[in-house]
C-alpha cells in the first residue's frame, strides 16, 4: 500500500502556523496526524518552505519518540511493559498480538498498514495492569485471549468501514 504525498496539504499545515520555522514540531505532528508517520518527501519540502536545513528538521523528527519515520497502522497498539504490567504478564500479551499479526520486534507494522504494535515503558495506568492502548484508548486488565478478542473486534471495525 503506497501513500501519495500531498504538497497542498503540507502547504495548508505550514500556512496554519504562519510559515514560522519555530512551529516545526507542531507542523511535523500535524503531518504525522494525517499520514500516521513522516514521509521522507516532507523533509526537503519543509526545509525549503521554512528556510531550515533538512538536518535540523530531521533531528527534531528523530529526537521526539512520538514522531515516526516509519509508516504506522490505522490502529497503533501500545503494550505497556512497565514494572506493574510486566509483573502481571504483559509480555505474553505482546507475543500473542505479534503472533496473530505476523509481526516481530523488528517488524512493527502489518503490510496492509492496519496494525502497529509497540511497547512502551509506562502508560500511567499501573492500577489497571496489564494494560494496552489502541490509538490512545486504554484497555485494562488484559490477557492474551482478551487481546486477541480486541484484535478481532478491530478487524471487524475495518471490514465495516471498507464496505
Amino acid at each position: 500500500m503506497s501513500v501519495t504525498f500531498d504538497y497542498a496539504l503540507i502547504d495548508q499545515i505550514i500556512d496554519g502556523y504562519g510559515g514560522q520555522s519555530r512551529a516545526v514540531i507542531a507542523i511535523l505532528q500535524d503531518i504525522q496526524e494525517h499520514y500516521h508517520y513522516l514521509p521522507k518527501e516532507c523533509f526537503g519540502y519543509l526545509s525549503k518552505r521554512l528556510k531550515v536545513s533538512k538536518a535540523q528538521i530531521y533531528s527534531v523528527a528523530t529526537f521526539y519518540e512520538n514522531l515516526s519515520l516509519e509508516p504506522k497502522g490505522k490502529f497503533v497498539i501500545k503494550v505497556c511493559d512497565g514494572t506493574a504490567c510486566h509483573v502481571r504478564k504483559s509480555i505474553p500479551i505482546l507475543n500473542r498480538l505479534r503472533n496473530e499479526l505476523g509481526l516481530s520486534e523488528q517488524k512493527k507494522t502489518s503490510d496492509d498498514l492496519f496494525f502497529t504494535i509497540e511497547t512502551v515503558s509506562c502508560l500511567g495506568a499501573c492500577g489497571l495492569a496489564p494494560v494496552l492502548t489502541v490509538n490512545d484508548k486504554v484497555y485494562p486488565a488484559m490477557t492474551p485471549n482478551k487481546a486477541v478478542e480486541l484484535l478481532e473486534q478491530l478487524k471487524g471495525d475495518l471490514q465495516r468501514v471498507e464496505v
